[in-house]
């Protein structure tokens, strides 16, 4: 898409720049590409360039770099692997990216207390990786292959929350550079604590609006004994949420169970080659001992076989597992394609388990009367569902009939007690959805934080909420 012009709240001071690259040199940038790259993001908005890309080695760079954009009023816009999908990371009012992605170091790894501390740029699968020998795992899965601060930052979670919880439960305490240049950490490496005010829980999810995580403190969780993934078709999409809610009710402890509709399958098989039945289907993983995960698989066959399920199929060796969760895991991209030239939208809500097939059921139904292409996904295991929409860049009453979906999606989901967002977060385009949801009095409380932690407005301008 064009690049967006949006006019600078606040224009750069004379000599701005001057100053920035004195003191970063290299490591501040304003070439056109490499402002491209930190202007655009992985959602449906158009590319919206920085005036300067700083690239943070250490925590005192990011001191340094918040000093100087405070004294001169520039925004600062946290940047890491940039796949956020709505918009997070887009400097709105120009000013400074700051990209964290060289901060990607292990600082330590505490086997016995089963913690790791580690810079904010690291990816989550570079972490595992470095973790592979110790018996431990990180087990928070986007889908993308994100960076732990950005991960902290929008509360991320993804298909082994169901199990192992969401960057809410994984984080037990960061190192914080303030608006004021000042760096705290939030929490220390206890496993629980009543000190004060829970700091930690406020920067997560506070998607870089009241300050720069340098640092994270992480839970960590040994690799299971036995691990086995499985797919298996339904007849129809109800009968497929229904062994999920049953699943549960037994006490299964499913470590993943994912749900693609019958399109999102079509479209996983052209992109992957899975030669899955195209019908809707349910992926699932389980963890434990080797005879822990027969009493799952037993319980779980007998219950989709009841509500409609065909046959499993399964992947018990590491390298089918992975051909399966990445074949998942692109399921976006897959969606999009189907549509030469088109461009995604993806939003999501999270309802109840209770009311989850109601919400899933009304929305496909709802999407089977649109012309643009759409499918369906989720983390069914914790009432978590995704729509993507493969939309033709050339028409735009194609968009404006995407956001009546979504609109009625969201609506449905917050009637029934559940949110507009159970895990890409508010950013730019579900700020109206925030008010809907808590009211316009508990969204001032937040205006509030950020203008008493953030008095200049400096820090990702613009999301969440407008000032």
């Amino acid at each position: 898409m064009e690049t967006l012009s949006v006019p600078h709240a606040r224009p750069l001071p004379n000599g701005f720049l001057d100053r920035l690259s004195a003191r970063f040199g290299l490591q501040c940038q304003t070439s056109e590409a490499i402002l491209a790259q930190h202007g655009a993001s992985e959602s449906q908005y158009p590319t919206v360039l920085p005036d300067a890309v700083v690239f943070a080695r250490s925590t005192q760079d990011v001191v340094d770099c918040v000093n100087l954009c405070r004294k001169a009023g520039v925004a600062i816009v946290p940047f890491g692997a940039g796949t956020s999908l709505e918009g997070h990371t887009l400097p709105l009012e120009g000013g400074v990216s700051l990209d964290l992605t060289p901060m990607d170091a292990v600082l330590a790894v505490n086997h016995a207390d089963f913690d790791c501390t580690v810079q904010p740029g690291i990816r989550r699968e570079a972490l595992n990786a470095h973790l592979r020998d110790s018996g431990l795992f990180f087990p928070i899965d986007p889908g993308a292959n994100a960076s732990i601060g950005g991960m902290a930052s929008t509360r991320a979670s993804g298909t082994n929350a169901v199990r192992y919880g969401t960057m809410r439960e994984a984080v037990l305490g960061l190192e914080v550079v303030t608006p004021q240049g000042k760096v705290i950490r939030t929490g220390k490496r206890a496993k629980k604590s009543a000190a004060g005010y829970d700091l930690t829980r406020l920067y997560i999810g506070s998607e870089g609006t009241l300050g720069v995580i340098t640092g994270i403190t992480l839970r960590l969780h040994p690799v299971p004994e036995a691990i086995m993934a499985a797919t298996c078709p339904f007849e129809t999409l109800s009968g497929a949420i229904e062994t999920v809610v049953q699943a549960f009710h037994c006490g299964v402890p499913m470590a993943r169970i994912e749900l693609l509709d019958a399109m999102q399958v079509h479209a996983v098989n052209l992109r992957s080659k899975l030669g899955l039945p195209e019908a809707p289907t349910l992926f699932f993983e389980f963890h434990g001992t080797p005879n822990g995960v027969a009493e799952q698989v037993e319980t779980v066959k007998g219950l989709a076989s009841a509500n409609g399920g065909g046959a499993f199929q399964w992947a018990t060796l590491a390298e089918d597992r992975n051909r399966l969760w990445r074949a998942r895991h692109e399921s976006y991209y897959a969606a999009v394609n189907l549509r030469p030239g088109a461009i995604g939208l993806t939003t999501d809500v999270c309802v109840p388990m209770s009311r989850l097939a109601e919400c899933i059921l009304a929305t496909r139904a709802d999407l089977d009367g649109c012309s643009v292409p759409a499918t369906i996904l989720g983390h069914v295991g914790d009432g978590n569902f995704h729509l993507v929409f493969s939309i033709d860049p050339n028409a735009p009453h194609e968009m404006a009939e995407v956001e009546a979906v979504n609109h009625r999606m969201v609506a449905r989901a917050l009637a029934m007690d559940g949110t507009c967002t159970g895990e890409h977060g508010v950013g730019i385009g579900k700020q109206q959805c925030l008010i809907d949801e808590l009211g316009e009095d508990a969204v001032d409380v937040m205006r509030s934080l950020k203008q008493v932690l953030d008095p200049g407005n400096i820090f990702n301008p613009g999301k969440i909420f407008r000032s």
